[in-house]
């Protein structure tokens, strides 16, 4: 008596070879298919490394900056008028015992133009500021040419142009004139720009015993700035306001700039949902165009269906065939939209002058996301390919 032929398994390698008979009958057809997967992951890597790579940049930025900056300025009371800070503020800011640097600036009665011919409606929305002569050093604040103020030039008609006003004014470099206070100044210096205190860039800067004296200031800090122990910033904010006016602690505006600058990075990065979004029609649009594929695959290759049945093949071995290429342009898809999107990345951020950033797990996430898309739309044709019957098989070949 004979025994029933056993069910024999096929190796991976036998797996892999059938896997990839797909593919290289129908290079067009799955070309196309597995782009669809290439831009939806290519997508997704792009705009989180473009992100990562923004967000280092504004970090380093801020590192260089100094994100410890705390600014303490006048609020506004009942009638929405800025009510100007004590005469003793700044003095009982620097009392504050994490506090390592202070500065000020100060309000003038004064205007500035480039020459005395200009009207004096014309001011250009220049205001021209009292400064503490260490105001560069606290606030990190470099020169883009010139000098800055020193202890000679403060008690001097000298001004330090911030780089707007310069641009307003026409002033080129330092050594030229302007027409401030109904005096002639010479220009000192004139300003870099500084993300954390675009202020002084609409600025022109006296010292502060030359505003005292001829400009109309009071002495009082219209704005101080204060530099406080890393660690200590949330510390000294909330006493900030106390410390500045213990009578009426909220009229004081106590603020850290570079908070301001992160929460621009985050409303930017908001965006990046509705891209991510776009990503993710584009990989349904890749999924389906999978499941197509494969869906045409099984009805034209019948025959080969029928005849690897009437052959002996189980209907798993059929359908774990049809998965695997469905899978394998998958991965396709996904190794090509990683080096896709890596390559935009980088391209991106080099011509931007950002360090390149891509996160780790969109690395990995990637083709993994690839992967399963491919083999989500590829279970529907591998089922209908093992269900299909040897003997219709072969009848409609």
């Amino acid at each position: 008596m004979t025994s029933p032929p056993r069910h024999t398994r096929l190796r991976p390698t036998d797996l892999l070879r059938l896997g990839l008979i797909g593919p290289r009958t129908r290079k067009t057809r799955s070309a196309l298919s597995a782009l669809g997967i290439c831009l939806g992951i290519a997508a997704v890597i792009a705009v989180t490394g473009i992100s990562s790579s923004n967000q280092a940049h504004l970090l380093a930025r801020l590192d260089r900056l100094g994100s410890n900056l705390i600014t303490v300025a006048p609020g506004k009371g009942p009638d929405q008028r800025p009510v100007p800070l004590p005469p003793t503020a700044e003095k009982m800011l620097a009392n504050i015992a994490p506090v390592q640097e202070v500065t000020a600036t100060g309000a003038t009665e004064a205007e500035v133009y480039r020459n005395d011919l200009v009207p004096k409606e014309q001011t250009g929305g220049i205001s021209v500021l009292a400064a503490r002569l260490n105001l560069l050093d606290v606030l990190h604040v470099t020169l883009r040419s010139g000098k800055w103020l020193d202890r000679a030039s403060e008690n001097l008609p000298v001004t330090v142009l911030g780089d707007q006003a310069a641009q307003r004014l026409g002033v080129t470099a330092p050594g030229e004139r302007v027409w401030l206070g109904g005096q002639s100044y010479i220009v000192g210096g004139i300003l870099a720009p500084n993300e954390l205190v675009p202020e002084l860039g609409t600025a022109a800067l006296v010292g502060w015993p030359r505003a005292q004296a001829h400009l109309g200031a009071d002495g009082t800090a219209a704005t101080v700035y204060l530099r406080p122990h890393p660690e200590r910033v949330p510390d000294v904010q909330d006493v900030a306001g106390a410390t500045a006016n213990p009578a009426n602690p909220g009229l004081v505006a106590v603020s850290r700039p570079s908070d301001l600058l992160m929460a621009r990075s985050e409303a930017k990065g908001a965006l990046t949902g509705l891209v991510l979004s776009l990503a993710g029609v584009a990989l349904l649009v890749g999924g389906v165009g999978i499941a197509n594929t494969m869906v045409v695959g099984v009805m034209e290759r019948r025959g080969e269906i029928g005849l690897r049945r009437a052959l002996g093949a189980r209907g798993g071995q059929i359908a774990v065939q049809f998965l695997l290429e469905a899978v394998l342009m998958g991965f396709i898809g996904g190794i090509g939209g990683l080096i896709t999107g890596s390559l935009a990345v980088y391209g991106y951020a080099l011509a931007q002058g950002w360090p390149v950033s891509v996160p780790l797990y969109t690395i990995v996430a990637g083709p993994s996301v690839s992967v399963l898309v491919a083999a989500v739309a590829g279970i529907y044709p591998a089922l209908r390919a093992a269900g299909a019957s040897p003997t219709d098989a072969l009848r409609s070949a």
